[in-house]
């Protein structure tokens, strides 16, 4: 069971998203893409600053719709997400101090998607660091603190979160010494998430209810993202709006947002407001080689998903 309801007017129109996507891009096969997208009908309860509390907000019902929701998928730097809620709890807890370094390396990770920075994050939130092979004994208690993320995850009690795996670095060349044994000989314990997961992360964040109503509100500040065209370079990979779902949105709207993609996967998350119709989050995976290069699948299901935004009953 989902964190939102199946709702006929919404499977109608993912449905016809789903088919124009696929008219437009033919190569697209059906099992490269993934999608979840939530709806926040009157009273809108997100982005309140923290009005509801957790157990109001979790009983106010939702309706969304999915296609290969639970689906586990290669994330990229979508799994930074994680690591942001993972590090503001720890945070709240009083499990680890504040610095500047870390804090640098918080908006970092999330506003540049840099993976340097990542790298501090999780050794923080861990207690490892990266280095030579170790041998088993050690291995195995490196390993287990490694792991710690995703048992904070576990402890949710969420059932999305039961399937993903979120204990691995982001690289840029890739990992070395221990870091590519952990990660496995054929990469099985690669980090994984599903859309639907990732969709209800993003729900707890813009609910006011991630960790906390003031560290959800930092967490999108972080990611609150420009789409004025004028501060938009086409040929920019790294603003997470160009190429992703904030590409088919129009200027006048408002994007918070998690983009993710290597030479095989194109992703993002995100919570979209636009003007006078219902928020909504948004969250798109697709797979493949040419896919991963192509700079207008992600911006053609959020035009889409937008145009549907405003016959919504």
């Amino acid at each position: 069971m989902t964190f939102f309801c199946k709702d006929e007017q919404l499977e109608t129109l993912g449905d016809r998203v789903l088919a124009a996507t696929w008219a437009e891009f033919p190569g697209l096969a059906r099992n490269q893409i993934a999608l979840t997208w939530v709806v926040y009908d009157p009273p809108v309860p997100v982005n309140t600053g923290g009005a509801l509390s957790p157990e109001a907000f979790w009983n106010y019902p939702v309706r969304g719709f999915s296609y290969r929701g639970v689906e586990r998928i290669y994330p990229a730097s979508l799994v930074k997400l994680f690591y942001l809620v993972a590090v503001e709890e720890w945070l709240e807890k009083g499990m680890i101090q504040t610095s500047t370094e870390l804090e640098r390396a918080i908006r970092d990770m999330i506003v540049d998607s840099s993976n340097d920075a990542t790298s501090l994050v999780i050794d923080v939130l861990t207690g490892t660091t990266s280095g030579p092979e170790l041998p088993p004994g050690p291995f195995e208690t490196w390993k287990l603190q490694r792991n710690i993320v995703n048992r904070y995850f576990q402890s949710l009690g969420w059932h999305e979160m039961e399937t993903i795996n979120v204990n691995q670095k982001t690289w840029c060349d890739g990992p070395y010494g221990r870091e590519r044994a952990f990660l496995g000989e054929l990469m099985e314990n690669r980090n994984m998430l599903t859309t639907n997961a990732t969709a209800r992360l993003l729900h707890s964040i813009v609910g006011g209810v991630a960790v906390s109503s003031g560290r959800s509100k930092a967490m999108m500040d972080l990611m609150k993202r420009n789409l004025n065209p004028a501060d938009l370079t086409t040929d920019d990979d790294e603003n997470q709006v160009t190429g992703f779902l904030g590409g088919g949105l129009p200027p006048n709207g408002q994007l918070w947002s998690k983009a993710g993609w290597t030479s095989q996967v194109r992703h993002d998350a995100a919570y979209i407001e636009l003007p006078n119709q219902r928020p909504y989050s948004l969250v798109v995976f697709t797979e493949g080689k040419a896919h991963s290069k192509n700079r207008e699948i992600l911006p053609f299901v959020s035009q889409q998903i937008a145009t549907c935004i405003g016959t919504l009953a």
